[in-house]
């Protein structure tokens, strides 16, 4: 069914007609990355936030499809494999096998599948969706001249680009990569972009959440406003890319190559059922650097083809290291390693989606990510993991008391964790706000330790009598019961100390892995069981050590 400007349609609509019979998928990809060079904090960010929202909707118990990958052709690739004296398909091996994989691996990525553009599977469905636009009239050949940034793949508009000064004076730059563009020309293939513009802007009008945050959607609405162009969709002066099915003299343009990926990775052309029931994306998470190419040219060639289109693009902003974009090309490239092997992996996970804003650019900054650790990590969350377990420990032999003295101080707690699973879950799961769905689940946190500060348990615990020992054992159940609440919310962030914390609290026995527990029943008051085993375990968020000098 082709998709109109007209459809004004929720996930779960859009996706009917192509269920196959079965529960849709929520669908969710991270941009494929350039294989040019190893991965940077820029690639790690939006991939960690992409598995974050995918395992936060696992979590509510809905089916799940997470896809990143590689983008392995175009002349930058080329260009890169032939300066390190190998071919391009040597050269992309190496960089996913020893870099993009094992990163994502470190980083407990839990993608479903990771799609390489010079896959089979992919550029055999390439070459056939570009030969039904080429049957249906969208394509034509023709002939252009103008600057070409290597490094974005993409000819540039002349107000695009910048003036160059020192060693680049008198040339034009560009304006991401800040280096000249060269003059191209060549004969090439074009698609009838120029015709799509109205038929964008008439949707986007109807799916005014198409396009986030609003800054993205004002850029890309202004953009189109003022005209399109046709695209030109094949280059002939380079061969490292999908050849055009009907004139092998030419290669497809690398990025209608790479966004083919979204569809191919999950089944178009190749297997209906998987396709049917996962297409069309819920979720494509990109730089903002890239978000024309999404937010114009994808779903344009989605409705050349008759394919419903993405339920949204959203774009990120840039990580900022001395008010400079994080990139290999202006040297302030940072290993993600460089940052795990101090932090953790988990800190490092909660830290780029509690810091910044997403969807907002964000500078990061070695002093934020330590105080922030030591502050809301140490102090606040795993502090009161540690009291909560070693006072369980000490005054009930470690099976974790029934909660028979509740009374206001306890209601606080379950509304508290009420509003915080509610605020959390719409937050993350529906608005894509990370930093906002965290910091309902630090609130609450501070409010469990306050809670212990003002009740006093170690006092409570001098006092002999029958009334006491309740009241001592209502309160390490409140602050326990809140824990396990708060491992279930903070899982999709930080699977490990999550993980680690259920253990401790002796939760598995009794309620199953908590991969299994679902968001909806986080705030079920009660649903750790009297009697459970609680244990000390180990620190959650051990002190930090001082960097080592290099």
């Amino acid at each position: 069914m082709a998709a109109t400007g007209s459809e004004k349609l929720d996930a779960a609509e859009r996706r009917t007609p192509h269920k196959g019979g079965g529960e849709p998928a929520f669908y969710v990809s991270t941009p494929i990355y350039y294989v040019n060079d190893a991965p940077h904090l820029g690639h790690a960010y939006t991939t960690v936030a992409g598995d974050v929202l995918t395992r936060w909707h696992r979590q509510r118990g809905e089916k799940v499809w997470y896809l990143t990958g590689t983008d392995e052709h175009g002349q930058k690739i080329m260009r890169t494999a032939e300066a390190h004296g190998v071919t391009p398909q040597e050269w992309c091996d190496k960089l996913v096998e020893e870099a993009w994989k094992p990163l994502w691996e470190h980083l407990e990525i839990a993608n479903d599948d990771f799609i390489r553009t010079t896959e089979k599977r992919h550029t055999d469905r390439v070459q056939e969706f570009v030969q039904d636009l080429y049957d249906k009239g969208e394509i034509y050949q023709g002939g252009y001249e103008g600057p070409y940034c290597v490094g974005c793949e993409e000819y540039k508009t002349p107000g695009e680009l910048l003036d160059g000064e020192g060693e680049y004076a008198g040339l034009k730059l560009c304006p991401i990569h800040k280096t000249p563009v060269e003059m191209l020309k060549e004969e090439n293939y074009f698609f009838k972009l120029s015709e799509y513009g109205p038929k964008l802007l008439e949707f986007y009008e109807a799916n005014p959440g198409f396009v986030q945050p609003e800054s993205a959607r004002n850029e890309v609405v202004n953009f189109v406003r003022q005209g399109l162009n046709d695209l030109s969709i094949s280059r002939s002066t380079f061969d490292w890319g999908v050849r055009v099915p009907w004139d092998d003299k030419h290669v497809i343009y690398v990025w209608i190559d790479a966004l083919l990926n979204y569809a191919t990775a999950v089944g178009y052309g190749a297997d209906e059922a998987k396709f049917a029931g996962t297409w069309p994306a819920d979720v494509h998470l990109v730089g903002k650097d890239i978000l024309r190419f999404h937010a114009v040219i994808w779903p344009a060639m989605l409705m050349a083809n008759g394919l419903p289109l993405p339920g949204k693009v959203f774009a990120n902003g840039w990580l900022m290291v001395g008010g400079e974009k994080m990139s290999k090309s202006n040297l302030t490239g940072i290993k993600p390693q460089d940052l795990t092997d101090h932090f953790g992996v988990d800190a490092y996970r909660w830290y780029f989606l509690r810091a910044i804003q997403y969807g907002q650019d964000g500078s990061f900054s070695w002093e934020d990510f330590t105080h922030r650790y030591t502050s809301e990590l140490a102090n606040d969350y795993g502090n009161l993991a540690s009291r909560v377990g070693a006072m369980t420990v000490k005054y009930f032999d470690g099976d974790l008391p029934a909660a028979t003295a509740a009374g206001p101080a306890e209601q606080v707690i379950v509304d508290g964790l009420a509003h915080a699973v509610a605020e959390a879950d719409r937050r993350i799961g529906d608005e894509l706000d990370f930093a906002g769905g965290i910091a309902a689940v630090f609130d609450f946190i501070k409010k469990v330790n306050l809670y212990l500060t003002e009740q006093e348990p170690w006092k409570v615990a001098k006092d002999p009598s029958d009334e006491a020992k309740a009241r001592l054992g209502t309160i390490l159940y409140t602050a326990a019961e809140a824990l396990r609440a708060v491992a279930v919310l903070l899982h999709p962030v930080m699977p490990r100390t999550s993980q680690q914390l259920w253990s401790s609290l002796g939760a598995e026995p009794a309620l199953g892995p908590l991969a299994d527990q679902r968001l909806a029943e986080a705030a079920d008051w009660g649903r750790l069981p009297a009697g459970a085993r609680v244990t000390k375990g180990a620190i959650l968020f051990p002190r930090l050590e001082e960097p080592k000098q290099s």
